[in-house]
């Protein structure tokens, strides 16, 4: 009797949490896959953000975003990722990254050596990323950070991992290190490296915009993600696995190590191979 009766209340418990879900997934946030419904979605999610302990003005930054089209045209567009290695590392001006790369590291070589010191990161897949993210600080993006974001958490093709975002980039905005009106590139993505907003509550150390803080940590997000001193960052060894971690496109991953390598060991492209 004792195990029906144990059965019923748990039988009544997972009906309980059942009934609960999908409570809450009818009064979640709708996507959506135009502007059409975007503002009837901020209202919604400015709800849910308030019961999550989000500020009134933080959310009052969130209700005056608009809804990013030139976002959804980059975030559909990505078509350099689906070129050959080689396509990829002229189109994005591989010669010019290496050489400016291996100055810097000799200009900043102090800097660098703190760095390696403290993750066991070396300069070059930093200053490889540096220089692909934004030409070493140069192209750091002018869209609107917060309007990219609450668009592609709008946005029915990955709402999950952009609602993260966006509640991550709420936060910043609450503690005073992003606000409404930072700029960054079109995926919500600010400083330096380009950061996105998980990130900078993750792995980032004070202001993103300025190269040493972004550099630092862009070195604490490879060691979070297992980047070991010593060992080889080129496709199949130990520490590519972080450099994966960074970017999910296997074109990018594999120009990342190659320039690194040719970076922190000179030697032209066909050594460095």
């Amino acid at each position: 009797m004792q195990f029906f009766r144990h059965a019923i209340a748990l039988s009544s418990s997972a009906l309980a949490l059942l009934l609960i879900s999908l409570s809450s997934q009818a009064n979640a946030a709708q996507c959506g896959n135009s502007a059409g419904g975007f503002e009837a979605w901020k209202q919604q999610f400015a709800g849910e953000a308030r019961a999550k302990g989000i500020s009134a003005s933080t959310v009052q930054a969130l209700m005056a975003t608009n809804y990013a089209q030139a976002t959804i045209n980059a975030d559909r567009g990505q078509r350099s990722f689906n070129l050959s290695l080689d396509q990829f590392l002229a189109k994005r001006g591989s010669a010019t990254i290496v050489s400016r790369g291996r100055s810097l590291k000799q200009s900043q070589g102090a800097l660098f050596a703190s760095i390696q010191s403290r993750t066991g990161v070396p300069p070059g897949p930093l200053l490889a990323i540096w220089g692909m993210e934004t030409g070493f600080g140069s192209q750091r993006g002018n869209q609107n950070m917060l309007s990219s974001i609450a668009t592609l958490a709008y946005d029915c093709r990955r709402p999950e991992f952009f609602t993260d975002q966006l509640y991550a980039a709420l936060k910043l905005i609450d503690r005073g290190t992003l606000s409404g009106a930072t700029r960054g590139s079109m995926h919500g993505e600010v400083g330096q490296t380009q950061f996105m907003p998980k990130n900078i509550l993750a792995y980032g150390t004070g202001n993103l915009e300025v190269a040493a803080n972004a550099l630092s940590s862009t070195a604490n997000f490879l060691k979070a993600h297992g980047w070991r001193a010593g060992a080889g960052y080129q496709p199949g060894e130990p520490n590519f696995a972080a450099i994966e971690a960074w970017n999910a496109a296997g074109v990018y991953q594999k120009a990342i190590a190659l320039m690194g390598r040719q970076i922190d060991q000179g030697g032209g492209a066909a050594a460095a191979r």
